[in-house]
């Protein structure tokens, strides 16, 4: 990210991308900042010469920023939410082939740990590096890929399927038929492969519509950022009839006998205690309890519209004639007609 922040805001700005993840950002700390162009990063890092994970969001999104995990600096996530939906971000960068095993089981347990943190209700997007190929074709695999990854599988790559397998999700990006140009997300001489992915939750593959590599873009020296369209389907809960809230009486306390019997209820309740007790939000819950009960409540029945208790047919009728008597006389400007006004008008005082 060193030097590169403006510039990547510019061409997010530019390709209408409004969620990027980002890894290998090698920025030291746990910070949230402005890039420009209107986009802010958030990130983690613990060494400022390797690794690092952040996440650039829109600024007219961060007010949606709900939490931010940040787990270690390979594996960091943000919680937002939209109209009722929860989003889950999630930016990984996996350890390269020559990686100790142990660095790389520590990646895979730390991603789990965050997916099983997460409700199964909400939507999880995953951009991560994750260093590994899947391969092309998806025969045994068809429950969490599609047939078009890019050459064959290595080892890291079958962790990848066997971590979507596990938290049932789909390796987006191998779902498109696109030119090998759109698929290739690392190039680097003459090595040409795939080790970038989006995945999301398998029952929210419907919501995404397109994913493909864009190319042209020189923000990274070797990889390549890969981009889907996602539409969060919003289900609009039907409107139920709203309750008016259930109200103690606390008028009755204006009889002297209603008085007298809730200061003697108030007093069992409080142990004899003619002193209020020092716990204000404990002796409040027991006189309202108690006013409850000896007073008692409203129904919650929502009462006729005060101000609509006169609109009857009597005066809808009145304010009708009212109206074609009005009609006539700007028609017709006759004696009779501006008698006919006056008489509708004075009618019932309308």
């Amino acid at each position: 990210m060193t030097g590169k922040g403006r510039e990547l805001a510019d061409m997010m700005e530019r390709r209408k991308v409004d969620i990027l993840c980002v890894q290998e950002t090698r920025w030291k700390g746990s910070k949230a900042r402005s890039i420009g162009a209107g986009f802010k990063l958030f990130y983690y890092g613990v060494d400022s010469k390797r690794n690092g994970v952040g996440v650039v969001l829109k600024e007219e999104f961060v007010r949606n920023v709900l939490e931010v995990k940040r787990v270690s600096d390979r594996v960091m996530s943000l919680k937002l939410e939209f109209e009722g939906v929860m989003l889950n971000v999630v930016s990984g960068y996996a350890p390269q082939v020559g990686c100790e095993l142990e660095e790389k089981e520590r990646f895979w347990s730390e991603l789990d740990e965050v997916m099983e943190s997460i409700p199964t209700g909400e939507r999880v997007v995953i951009g991560a590096d994750f260093n590994g190929h899947v391969g092309e074709g998806n025969r045994g695999d068809e429950e969490v890929m599609g047939k078009f990854g890019v050459k064959e599988r290595n080892l890291e790559g079958q962790m990848v399927v066997d971590f979507a397998k596990r938290m049932d999700m789909g390796v987006v990006n191998t779902y498109f038929q696109k030119r090998e140009e759109h698929r290739v997300t690392y190039k680097s001489g003459g090595r040409r492969t795939q080790v970038d992915y989006i995945l999301c939750r398998r029952g929210n593959l419907k919501e995404i519509s397109d994913c493909k590599v864009v190319v042209g873009e020189s923000v990274a020296r070797q990889h390549r950022m890969v981009v889907c369209r996602m539409t969060l389907m919003v289900c609009k809960k039907k409107r139920s009839k709203i309750e008016i809230e259930k109200k103690t009486k606390w008028w009755k306390l204006k009889k002297e006998e209603c008085c007298e019997e809730f200061r003697q209820k108030l007093r069992q309740a409080l142990g004899g205690q003619v002193v209020l007790p020092d716990d204000w939000e404990t002796t409040a819950e027991v006189i309202r309890e108690t006013g409850r009960k000896v007073l008692g409540v409203s129904s919650g029945r929502r009462k006729e519209d005060k101000e609509t208790w006169w609109w009857n047919e009597e005066v809808q009728d009145s304010i009708q004639r009212k109206r074609l008597a009005k009609k006539k006389w700007d028609m017709d400007r006759t004696e009779e007609n501006r008698q006919g006004v006056t008489a509708q008008s004075e009618e019932g005082g309308v």
